[in-house]
């Protein structure tokens, strides 16, 4: 509840980094058929003709130094993404979907093929590792493993491969990043923000500007004396679980003592990241106000993470920026043919597939590239 909103994902690359399905991996896998929700349809008047309708051999992109795809191929690729970020399903028949999945798959071919010999021996044991976790994921769901891959028309030996090539891709991007050029960035996001790196463990209680047990509106001023009268019994002494429980409108920590630990303050709203950057330790706060309403804070502990602790992190941004560099300049240059529908086919009341939310956090710890945090 208390995390920024999202900037809307980048024009023509939905899911481009680090495996889109690993992202996936809790949403929507595994469920009985009576549990799953079906995809939202596509606005009337925008289906476009699928990417599967012809010969499998048919050629639908080419690029320079004899690269190409074949509609098996794209269909593949599709299908797998689709298989783990089901809530894409009902885009996949809109061509600027099908034009970012041609931007990822030939994007991927193309890095990978780049890759130096160390970069593949790096990406190898990653692969390794990825699909280790990956089987154990898939083999606990319904159905086992080979009920999962038959659901989704791959076999291991295509998962694999897909794995293979996008971490091979991503490696040897991350490899052409030097420590001076991730110590300039570690520097400069501090001199930009100086909490950039801060985590903290802070317990709140949000009385929220709407009643989250009767959904009924609060106005500012019963949302303020509500959280002074909490702070008041806090002073008194009263048990800070026990209070959140009662008293907090924010589902995400009510349950858990009103408690976020170890949390990095940069992914919560301005006023609640500032106070639990200020405030002293162990206090209770006066209310704090945000679009949320009114919050009683605790901050318990602050830290700073050190380059060495974010460095994966900065490789990983820095070789997702690297690929995106590719994308917008060097890509367009290389594509020589491309038979898909065109975007501009469709009406123009129709939203881009790019804008489709993704999920913030998986229900269940997903593996990652080494790269990733």
């Amino acid at each position: 509840m208390l995390q920024n909103k999202k900037k809307p994902l980048r024009q023509g690359m939905m899911a481009l980094m680090a495996l889109v399905l690993v992202a996936g991996l809790s949403v929507g896998c595994g469920k009985k058929k009576d549990e799953e929700a079906a995809p939202a349809p596509a606005p009337a008047g925008t289906e476009a003709p699928a990417a599967s309708t012809g010969n499998p051999s048919d050629v639908l992109v080419t690029y320079k130094d004899g690269g190409k795809v074949t509609r098996e191929e794209f269909d593949k690729f599709v299908g797998i993404n689709l298989f783990f970020n089901k809530q894409y399903e009902q885009f996949k028949s809109d061509p600027a979907f099908q034009q970012d999945m041609m931007k990822q798959l030939v994007t991927f071919k193309v890095l990978a093929s780049r890759a130096d010999e160390k970069a593949k021996t790096d990406a190898a044991a990653q692969t390794k590792t990825q699909m280790e976790q990956i089987k154990a994921f898939l083999g606990a769901q319904e159905g086992g493993l080979e009920g999962q891959l038959k659901t989704a028309n791959v076999t291991e030996k295509e998962l694999e491969d897909f794995v293979t090539r996008s971490i091979t891709a991503i490696v040897s991007e991350e490899n052409k990043v030097s420590e001076a050029d991730l110590k300039t960035a570690y520097d400069g996001n501090l001199k930009t923000d100086a909490a950039a790196y801060t985590t903290a463990t802070v317990s709140h209680i949000l009385v929220g500007l709407k009643d989250t047990a009767t959904q009924k509106d609060r106005t500012d001023e019963e949302a303020l004396k509500r959280a002074q009268e909490v702070k008041g019994k806090l002073d008194a002494g009263g048990d800070f679980a026990a209070l959140a429980k009662e008293y907090s409108d924010d589902p995400g920590s009510k349950d858990a003592g009103g408690k976020y630990e170890n949390a990095e303050v940069s992914q919560w709203v301005p006023e609640f990241k500032q106070a639990a950057v200020d405030l002293p330790l162990n206090k209770i706060s006066d209310p704090v106000k945000t679009d949320y309403g009114y919050h009683v804070m605790k901050v318990e502990s602050r830290a700073t993470k050190t380059f060495e602790d974010v460095k994966p992190q900065l490789k990983s941004q820095a070789a997702e920026a690297k690929v995106y560099e590719f994308v917008e300049k060097e890509l367009p240059t290389l594509i020589e043919t491309n038979n898909l529908p065109k975007p501009e086919e469709q009406p123009a009341t129709q939203a881009p597939a790019t804008e489709v939310p993704k999920t913030d956090a998986p229900a269940t710890e997903a593996p990652k590239t080494e790269g990733t945090k």
